[in-house]
């Protein structure tokens, strides 16, 4: 196995320490020590010192847990059974994430900024990932005429950002809920009309 990179070790290190201390008390010296790498060497990876190590190790996260998001739901039939698995996915996986859940609990006015101004990492991801289904949708005839792909994928990797974060009037821990949120509000616009949806038990 490939060992990881310096960065990577530094962003892991960031990982541990936003779980230990927290957003606001995490610094240089516990990413260092829960590194194992030396100030000068995270300085010159993170020139920007902590603020930049703490929105990377933010950003890195969020790639990493989408990255398995889009593995999990992989082998979907169609865009609304793909959407609902990543919903409920990413429910769950959020509930289980310990750093997150800590961090959501003490400081959601430090996180969510971040989370914020970390998407313009995250959707390129998201889209690039949905194009290739929507091309397969496309060509089963379930995408409404003349829809433009790389638009619609930006705009349902934004709805599911946004449905993660605050599902709303929605339970996401119910697939009648769920089912319901994807195929009449986030894909309505989305889908050819009449298209024949895959059931779901």
């Amino acid at each position: 196995m490939e060992s990881p990179s310096v960065r990577d070790r530094v962003l892991e290190g960031g990982l541990l320490s936003i779980g230990r201390f927290g957003l606001a008390r995490t610094t240089v010296d516990d990413v260092a020590h829960a590194s194992g790498v030396s100030r000068a060497t995270i300085y010159r990876h993170f020139p920007g010192g902590r603020e930049q190590i703490v929105a990377d190790t933010v950003a890195w996260e969020q790639g990493r847990f989408f990255r398995r998001l889009g593995e999990a739901v992989a082998g979907a039939p169609d865009l609304c059974v793909l959407i609902e698995d990543a919903l409920v996915f990413a429910r769950k996986a959020l509930a289980e994430h310990a750093v997150f859940q800590r961090v959501v609990e003490t400081e959601p006015e430090r996180l969510l900024p971040l989370l914020t101004v970390e998407s313009y990492r995250i959707l390129p991801l998201i889209g690039g990932f949905l194009v290739p289904y929507l091309e397969r949708e496309r060509a089963a005839g379930r995408l409404r005429p003349g829809a433009d792909l790389g638009r619609t994928a930006d705009y349902i990797a934004r709805m599911v950002l946004s449905c993660i974060g605050a599902p709303g009037v929605y339970d996401l821990d119910d697939p009648a809920e769920v089912r319901l949120l994807v195929r009449e509000q986030m894909l309505a616009g989305v889908l050819a009309p009449g298209t024949i949806l895959s059931p779901r038990p």
